[in-house]
C-alpha cells in the first residue's frame, strides 16, 4: 500500500540497467524533496547469480554507507521509515534482460502498423519487426520470422472499427501457424495484444485464446482520423508486468519490494519528457544514448513520439554506428588528420572492451565524433516515424475539396523546439559541459532559439516512475538535481556566404553588464549567462534568414540562464555543410573549439 504523498519523507529508487543497477535516495527537507546520495553496483541477471535483486541490495547498501543510515534489514528493504531507518516508498524500473522486445502487426504497414509501433514503442519496448499484410513478405517467410525473433510480447491491430474483418482474421491465421516461443520462460503462454477492428474480435479469440494469453484492448487506429494508443499501452505495461518480469530471473521477488509496479527504464524516461512538455506547454526532444541502443523521445503539438535505435550505441553498437554513418561522417568532426585504419582499430577496440573509457584528448575526441553521428542517425529515424496519421483525408481548396491525401509529415518542427534534454554516459559525463552541449548542436542542429540541458547522472527512469506516485517529489528532484541546464543555442536558418553579416545580438540580465555581439556567417561565439534566472534576449538576423518570426525580422524572447551560456552558431541551416577541403575544415574545427573553450588545448 502507498502512503498519502504529504506523508513520505523520503523515497529509494532504483534502475536495473543491462549493466548497471542505479539506486538513489531522496529526502524532504525544509526547501521540498532533494537527493541525497547515489549508489551503484553491477546488474546480477545473469549467471553465476541470476537473481536481479542481488544487484538492487548491493546498490542499495551503497547507499546506505554514503548516507550514513540503516536502509535494509538481512535482504528485506524497511518500509515504512521509522526514526532515521528506512525509506516510506520503494519505487523501480528496469531495462536488465534486454528490457522489453516486441513484435507488432498491422493490416497496413504505413497506417495501422505505424500506430502499432507508436503505441509499442511509447510503452518502452524494443521494436523487433513490424508484420503487415502488404509488407512484401510471403506467409511462409513471416512465420518464420515470428518463430526465429521469440518476441516477449506481440501487438496485433489492424482495421478501423466497422471495416474488413476477414484481413484482420488472416493476420491472427499467420500468428497460430507460426506458434511463436516466448524469449524467457518455456512454460508460459506468449502474451498477446489484440487492438484492432472490434469486430473481428470474436474471430481473433477464436484463432489464439487457446494458444495465447490474449489480451483484447479498444482498437488503437478506430477511426482513420484518430489513434487511441493508450489502451494498448497500458496493457502493455501491465502484462510486462505479469509475464515478461514474472520469467526474469529474481523480478518476482522485486516486485513484492514494491508497491508500484515495476516499469520498463524508456517508458519512465518518456513519463518524465510528457510532463515537463505539458508542465512548460514548449516542445521537447529528449535522447538517451547508451552502449547499445539510443532513444530518441519527442513532444511537438501535444503528441508523444518514442523511437530506439537498437543498433545505435557507443560500445556493443559503435561499430554498427561507423557502418551506418560510413568513416567519412565520422571524421568530419576530428579537428586533426586520423588515419582510417587507425579509426576502425579505436571503434572495434571499443566494441570488444565496452567498458573502457577514452584514455587520452584524441580519444575524447574521436568517441564524441561517433556520438555525434549516432544521434544524428538516430534522429533522423525518429523524425521519419514521429508524423502525423496517414490515410486521412484532407480538405485542400475549394476547387479539390474532395481529394484524398496521405498526411505522414513528420511532426518534428526544429524551429519550434523548445528544450533538448540529452542523457547517457557520452553526454552526461562529458568532461565540460560545453562538449555536451556541442555534441547536441552539431548532430540535431536546431533552428531557431533552443535551450539546452544534460540529465546529470541518469535519474531520469527513477524519477519517471515516482512521478506516476508523486508528481510533487519527481519534479522538485528533476529541476533541482537532475537536470543540468547548459544555456542556449540561437541559429538562424538559410543560406550565406563565411564572413559576411549574420546576425546583431543584444543580451541583457540581471548582475551583468548590457552585451552587444555583431556574429558574421561561418562563426560559432558565447556569451555568458546567469546560472540561475535568466536575460533578455534580442536578435536581428541579416535578411534573408530566418530566427523564427520570419526572414530578416528580430527575435525577442527570454532566456533562461545556464552553465555554458548562449551559443550563437552562425554556421548555416538549411543547408549544414563543413568545408569539404581536409585543412579547412580541420582549421575550422578548432576555430569552433577555441572560440567555446571545448578543450584545453587544440588537438
Amino acid at each position: 500500500m502507498i502512503a498519502p504523498p504529504e506523508s513520505i519523507r523520503s523515497i529509494l529508487a532504483t534502475d536495473c540497467g543491462s549493466t548497471t543497477t542505479k539506486a538513489i535516495l531522496i529526502e524532504k527537507g525544509p526547501e521540498g524533496y532533494r537527493l541525497v546520495v547515489r549508489g551503484e553496483a553491477p546488474t546480477t541477471v545473469e549467471a553465476p547469480f541470476e537473481d536481479v535483486t542481488r544487484g538492487v541490495l548491493n546498490a542499495v547498501r551503497e547507499v546506505e554507507e554514503l548516507a550514513g543510515r540503516k536502509i535494509l534489514e538481512g535482504e528485506r528493504i524497511v518500509s515504512p521509515q521509522s526514526g532515521d531507518q528506512g525509506v516510506d516508498l520503494y519505487v523501480s524500473t528496469s531495462s536488465a534482460g534486454g528490457g522489453l522486445q516486441m513484435m507488432v502487426s498491422g493490416l497496413v504497414l504505413q497506417m495501422t502498423g505505424e500506430s502499432a509501433q507508436r503505441a509499442a514503442l511509447g510503452a518502452g519496448a524494443i521494436v523487433m519487426d513490424v508484420i503487415a499484410l502488404n509488407d512484401g513478405r510471403r506467409p511462409h517467410e513471416k512465420i518464420r520470422r515470428l518463430r526465429q525473433l521469440r518476441p516477449d510480447m506481440i501487438l496485433l491491430s489492424g482495421g478501423t472499427d466497422g471495416g474488413d474483418v476477414k484481413r484482420v482474421a488472416e493476420m491472427a491465421e499467420i500468428l497460430v501457424a507460426a506458434d511463436p516461443k516466448a524469449r524467457l520462460g518455456s512454460d508460459y503462454r506468449l502474451p498477446v495484444i489484440y487492438a484492432g477492428n472490434r469486430d473481428a474480435a470474436p474471430l481473433v479469440r477464436e484463432c489464439l485464446d487457446s494458444r495465447t494469453a490474449l489480451t483484447v484492448v479498444p482498437n488503437l487506429r478506430p477511426s482513420l482520423e484518430r489513434e487511441e494508443l493508450k489502451p494498448a499501452r497500458d496493457a502493455i505495461h501491465e502484462l510486462f508486468m505479469e509475464h515478461v518480469m514474472a520469467h526474469a530471473p529474481g523480478y518476482k521477488k522485486l516486485m513484492t519490494w514494491s508497491p508500484v509496479p515495476i516499469m520498463p527504464t524508456p517508458g519512465a524516461v518518456g513519463i518524465i519528457i510528457e510532463k515537463v512538455a505539458r508542465r512548460d506547454g514548449i516542445a521537447v526532444v529528449g535522447v538517451d544514448i547508451g552502449g547499445a541502443t539510443t532513444d530518441v523521445f519527442s513532444v511537438f503539438q501535444g503528441v508523444f513520439n518514442r523511437t530506439v535505435s537498437a543498433n545505435l550505441g557507443m560500445s556493443y553498437s559503435v561499430s554498427n554506428v561507423m557502418a551506418e554513418a560510413g568513416i567519412e561522417n565520422i571524421l568530419r568532426w576530428v579537428p586533426f588528420p586520423v588515419d582510417e585504419v587507425e579509426l576502425r582499430n579505436r571503434v572495434k577496440n571499443k566494441m570488444i572492451r565496452p567498458t573502457t573509457i577514452p584514455q587520452t584528448l584524441e580519444d575524447l575526441v574521436i568517441e564524441q565524433a561517433i556520438a555525434r553521428e549516432a544521434l544524428r542517425l538516430a534522429f533522423q529515424q525518429h523524425r521519419s516515424l514521429a508524423v502525423g496519421l496517414r490515410g486521412v483525408q484532407s480538405e485542400r481548396t475549394i476547387s479539390d475539396i474532395m481529394t484524398q491525401t496521405e498526411t505522414g509529415q513528420s511532426l518534428v518542427s526544429l524551429m519550434d523546439l523548445g528544450l533538448l534534454v540529452g542523457s547517457g554516459g557520452v553526454l552526461s559525463h562529458a568532461p565540460r559541459r560545453v562538449q555536451a552541449a556541442l555534441m547536441m548542436i552539431d548532430a540535431f542542429l536546431p533552428e531557431g532559439l533552443t535551450h539546452l540541458a544534460v540529465d546529470s547522472i541518469f535519474m531520469a527512469p527513477q524519477l519517471g516512475v515516482l512521478s506516476t506516485v508523486h508528481e510533487e517529489a519527481a519534479t522538485q528532484v528533476f529541476e533541482r538535481d537532475c537536470l543540468v541546464r547548459l544555456g542556449a543555442v540561437l541559429a538562424p536558418v538559410g543560406p550565406g556566404k563565411p564572413g559576411q553579416p549574420c546576425l546583431e545580438v543584444r543580451l541583457e540580465a540581471q548582475g551583468l553588464p548590457p552585451l552587444e555581439r555583431s556574429v558574421r556567417f561561418g562563426e560559432l561565439v558565447v556569451l555568458p549567462l546567469p546560472e540561475e534566472g535568466g536575460a533578455k534576449l534580442r536578435a536581428t538576423p541579416d535578411r534573408g534568414l530566418d530566427l523564427g518570426p520570419g526572414k530578416g525580422r528580430a527575435l525577442t524572447a527570454e532566456v533562461r540562464g545556464g552553465v555554458v551560456g548562449l551559443i550563437v552558431d552562425c554556421r548555416g541551416r538549411r543547408p549544414f555543410a563543413l568545408p569539404t577541403v581536409s585543412a579547412t575544415r580541420i582549421d575550422r574545427l578548432r576555430e569552433w573549439n577555441r572560440a567555446l573553450g571545448v578543450y584545453p588545448r587544440d588537438v
